[in-house]
C-alpha cells in the first residue's frame, strides 16, 4: 500500500480532534497573529504498544524542546479518548494526545498517513510553522521508531 503524505511547502490540513481530556483541539488554534506556535504533529499507530510507548515517553523526557513558547507537540492516534486518557496517566504524558477515532482515521487520511489495511496511522511526523505550512516531514513504517534529534534539528531551522 502506498502512503502519500502531505508534502513540505503545502498548507497543513486543519483538523478538529478531541484530546485525552475531551477538549477540542484545532490545528488552526496555533496559527495566526496572536499566540502563534510551530506545531510538531506526530501520528502513531496505537497507545500501549512497545514502539509507540517508547517514542512518546522519549518525547515526554525531552518535553521542553517540544512544548514551549514557540512550539506545541500534538500526538495523534486512532485510539478513543478514553484509551488515550489511561495511556497518558499511566505513562505521565502531559502533552495533548488527540483521538482520530471517529470518523475513523479522518485526520490521518488527510495527512496521507493512514494504513487502510491495518486500520491505523503509520508513524508520520509533520513540523508545521506558525503560518500553518508544512516545513519538514518524515514517515516511518509501523515497526520503525523515529529519531527525536531530527525533530529538534528541523525545529531549529524555523
Amino acid at each position: 500500500m502506498a502512503i502519500e503524505a502531505v508534502k513540505v511547502g503545502t498548507k497543513a490540513p486543519d483538523f478538529e480532534l478531541k484530546d485525552n481530556h475531551g477538549r477540542t483541539v484545532r490545528l488552526s488554534d496555533f496559527h495566526g497573529p496572536r499566540g502563534a506556535k510551530n506545531v510538531v504533529l506526530l501520528f502513531y499507530p496505537f497507545a500501549f504498544t512497545g514502539v509507540c510507548t517508547g517514542e512518546l515517553c522519549a518525547l515526554r523526557d525531552e518535553l521542553p524542546k517540544f512544548v514551549n513558547d514557540d512550539t506545541q507537540l500534538l500526538a495523534v492516534s486512532n485510539d478513543s479518548i478514553h484509551t488515550l486518557r489511561v495511556f497518558a496517566e499511566q505513562e505521565g504524558l502531559e502533552y495533548p494526545l488527540l483521538s482520530d477515532f471517529w470518523p475513523h482515521g479522518e485526520t490521518s487520511r488527510a495527512y496521507g498517513v493512514f494504513d487502510e489495511e491495518k486500520g491505523c496511522a503509520v508513524r508520520g511526523t509533520f513540523i508545521i510553522d506558525k503560518d500553518g505550512v508544512v516545513q519538514w516531514t518524515v514517515v516511518n513504517g509501523l515497526p520503525d521508531a523515529r529519531d527525536l534529534n531530527e525533530y529538534v534539528r528541523a525545529l531549529d531551522t524555523l
